[in-house]
């Protein structure tokens, strides 16, 4: 029950990114059925990203021996690090392409940390599918409520969902080395 609770609130950690852009996002008056697709193909790319990331992670374990869970939790604390870091340093972001392969762009970029999260899993030896699954369904869910909460509210919590996002990764990357 342990390792589900801490699957959750991982993948929640994963999926505040796409959280605190979405916010943004969210300003641009989209229609609703363009929200659903950007979260399905945000959420599939949180799927795709960590899955890779989880097998090259398997395959470097395999080769290295019995540091991999110490270097598995040193990766995601300086995730987590990183997504507190750039917190403050906000640039002014361009209007984002929703459609096309400027939707593909955007995701691949949401979802770029979870590769990273995926490869220090894999190190550490994780439950796959479930990390995954979970993955792609948190970072789907979180994408609409960003989206359609920007729609009421301009601005005001994207800095803090990174921070807490971040706050997790590195608590969770302390848990594994200690």
């Amino acid at each position: 029950m342990g390792e589900l609770l801490s699957i959750f609130i991982m993948s929640l950690a994963i999926g505040m990114d796409a959280f605190s852009v979405s916010l943004g996002l969210g300003m641009q008056k989209i229609r609703l059925k363009r929200i659903a697709l950007i979260g399905i193909v945000i959420g599939l790319f949180h799927m795709i990203m960590p899955s890779l990331g989880i097998i090259a992670g398997t395959l470097i374990s395999t080769k290295t021996g019995g540091w991999t869970t110490l270097a598995g939790g040193l990766l995601l604390f300086g995730i987590g690090a990183h997504m507190l870091f750039s917190a403050f340093n906000h640039e002014v972001n361009k209007v984002i392409q929703t459609t096309g392969i400027g939707l593909i762009i955007f995701a691949l970029s949401v979802s770029m940390d979870s590769f990273s999260v995926g490869l220090g899993l894999g190190l550490s030896g994780a439950k796959t599918v479930l990390i995954i699954l979970s993955f792609g369904a948190a970072s789907m869910v979180l994408t609409w409520a960003g989206m359609l909460i920007g729609r009421k509210v301009h601005g005001f919590l994207g800095v803090y969902s990174e921070i807490v996002g971040g706050s997790i990764l590195c608590g969770f990357g302390l848990f594994i080395i200690f």
